[in-house]
């Protein structure tokens, strides 16, 4: 995990905690407005994106988009923490996928639809282009969990959660299933309590909306990782 420091450059100013909108609100239901190139080196959007980063890595996460802190923008953030550096940490700024390709089943739950999971279809690969925080075009292809993730974000901007898509929604039952609800509330519980210890301390916390919520993977035996965002 890189050092949060290495984002602050932009404002100087510690990052916060934000909390973060379930199922039911309207701003996850909304598609997500495109960031203007003024308010991309706006001081406040910077210190929005080193917001989610601090928010998603003490969740922990793998990825969080900014209409779940209650931003309806075409922003959102991942880093999978990949040895090679490649799959972040990385900052989309109004991306789109430019070449999709191939099918694959995945397993995915959310926090924002607590105790539930479904199965749907991803693209196996996907190309993205999007700005990086400095306003600089980029791409990457992402397959696997990745690739995965950049869909799963992408829907958020669209106002989608992976309900809307997801076939056999339901409650855990399966032992497996079991697990990868308890590696959500165990995330949960995870960000709950560093927000505790940030009001002890006397730190503020940003209350944009409700519950906090972040993106993290869910290990599953079958048929490939789950995602949990």
């Amino acid at each position: 995990m890189p050092p949060l420091a290495s984002f602050w450059r932009y404002t100087g100013v510690v990052p916060y905690l934000r909390e973060i909108i379930t199922d039911g609100h309207p701003t996850l239901r909304k598609v997500a407005k495109k960031v203007g190139n003024d308010e991309l080196r706006d001081p406040l959007f910077q210190q929005l994106i080193d917001d989610m980063f601090e928010t998603m890595y003490a969740a922990p996460g793998i990825g969080l988009a900014a209409p779940q802190v209650n931003i309806s923008k075409r922003l959102f953030v991942v880093d999978l923490d990949d040895e090679k550096g490649e799959q972040g940490p990385l900052v989309f700024v109004n991306p789109r996928f430019v070449e999709t390709e191939g099918e694959i089943e995945s397993i995915e739950g959310c926090l924002s639809v607590p105790g539930m999971i479904g199965d749907l279809t991803r693209h196996a690969r996907v190309v993205c282009s999007a700005l990086d925080r400095n306003g600089k075009r980029f791409s990457v292809e992402a397959t696997g969990l990745f690739g995965r993730c950049l869909q799963h974000e992408m829907d958020h901007l669209d106002g989608v959660l992976y309900t809307d898509k997801a076939k056999n929604v339901r409650v855990a039952k399966t032992e497996e299933e079991h697990a990868a609800l308890a590696e959500v509330e165990g995330e949960a519980g995870g960000i709950a309590r560093v927000a505790e210890a940030l009001r002890a301390d006397g730190e503020p916390v940003r209350a944009d909306a409700e519950p906090i919520l972040a993106d993290a993977e869910v290990d599953q035996a079958a048929p490939e990782p789950a995602l949990t965002a």
